[in-house]
């Protein structure tokens, strides 16, 4: 019997497209990494000075150091098959060839700066961030400038940041290892020059740059001037000039050194005659780590709730969203405030006290000692108050359009 039932037409349908991702390529990389190491395929021996050999195929190298790929490419080497590696340690090339057929590599304090070296040079920046991590991670006092003098040399510019900104932040217990004597005469400047660097004091500044010299007498004792012009000795205090500085050999018998003494003892001898101290050069500032100066909202005396005139110094840190109390003052209002550039002193200069007197008095705040405090200077010719306040060039304007 005939079967008369039909069998439906198949629908049309576009063109299907199945895409296939292999999951990982380390299966084709075991078997370049074992085709490499029985020497099967290679089109490529590179040799290092020592006279080691290392075989390897030319587009996996290429494929992963820009290096190999300009020299297989671009370079006569394209056209043979040995290539002489020059100045480059035979034990990092191996890690490193190692690495590019398996994608690992084991870095230690003992090999980091010859793979930190071969690495750079063959253009690995995997390799090259990996050790400066690894380098980053074992900074302490006793070996941050030589990672740092190593930073520098391979031009790892996040290391050297972070290198440079511990010495200057740790500087104390630096300069007390054999590292620092070590330390090249720009290495020096730049450290002792720079407003970052944080010390108890400049006398322990002082006392690190006279060790550095005295290590090695012989050549640097002649360029202790050019050194001592970065040493802040004027912040240091007047007995330790007398009694230190100048019965220290080395410093007493360098004449050129004797001018830096003057100045500081003529620092000294103005701020002991009280007065007004205008920072001129750099040996006289503060330094300011952290940053530039805090930039704050200073406000001294004034009128309070029913008239009573005030003695509290406030300042209001925008940073933090917040008002703080500073040196007390004596109760006066109407007077003016000034702030000298590039330095933390405030005048604070004439006024009105309770009894409606009115001042010539100026009065000086230094903000960068460690117990800020309200002093007097010399005074103004006249009485002023309710007037305006200002320095340029050095010279402090106080101006009112009533003389009292």
């Amino acid at each position: 019997m005939q079967n008369t039932k039909q069998i439906p037409e198949t629908s049309r349908c576009e063109p299907a497209i199945y895409e296939y991702k292999k999951s990982s390529f380390s299966e084709i990389y075991e078997v370049l990494q074992s085709l490499r190491k029985d020497e099967i395929l290679c089109d490529i021996k590179l040799e290092t000075d020592d006279g080691e050999v290392i075989f390897g195929h030319k587009v996996v190298l290429a494929s992963a150091s820009p290096y190999f790929l300009a020299m297989f490419t671009n370079f006569s080497e394209k056209n043979i098959n040995q290539v002489i590696i020059r100045q480059l340690d035979s034990r990092a090339l191996h890690l490193l060839i190692d690495f590019v057929y398996s994608g690992k590599i084991s870095i230690t304090e003992k090999n980091v700066q010859i793979l930190l070296s071969a690495s750079n040079l063959l253009q690995l920046q995997e390799v090259k961030k990996a050790c400066c991590d690894f380098l980053q991670a074992q900074v302490c006092p006793t070996n941050v400038i030589g990672i740092n003098a190593l930073a520098d040399l391979h031009g790892c510019m996040q290391l050297s940041t972070s290198s440079e900104l511990y010495i200057q932040q740790h500087f104390s217990d630096v300069v007390e290892g054999e590292e620092f004597l070590s330390m090249s005469y720009d290495q020096m400047v730049k450290l002792i020059s720079s407003e970052e660097l944080t010390a108890p004091s400049e006398e322990k500044i002082f006392e690190s740059v006279i060790r550095w010299v005295k290590h090695d007498l012989g050549s640097r004792k002649q360029i202790l001037p050019q050194l001592i012009e970065h040493v802040r000795l004027p912040l240091t205090s007047r007995d330790y000039i007398l009694e230190k500085a100048l019965d220290e050999p080395v410093f007493n018998s360098c004449l050129e050194c004797k001018d830096y003494v003057i100045e500081a003892l003529h620092f000294h001898l103005l701020k002991s005659d009280g007065l007004i101290t205008i920072p001129h050069n750099i040996r006289t500032k503060p330094r300011q780590p952290g940053g530039t100066h805090k930039q704050v909202i200073l406000v001294v005396g004034g009128l309070g709730h029913d008239y009573e005139v005030l003695e509290s110094t406030k300042y209001y840190d925008p940073k933090l969203n917040k008002w703080q109390s500073g040196p007390k003052f004596e109760p006066r209002f109407g007077g003016g405030l000034a702030v000298v550039k590039d330095s933390n002193i405030v005048l604070y200069v004439g006024g009105v006290n309770n009894s409606r007197s009115f001042y010539q008095s100026v009065y000086v705040l230094d903000l960068s000692s460690e117990l800020p405090c309200w002093k007097p200077s010399i005074d103004m010719l006249i009485k002023r108050s309710y007037l305006g306040v200002c320095v340029i060039n050095n010279l402090v304007y106080a101006v009112s359009n009533v003389e009292l």
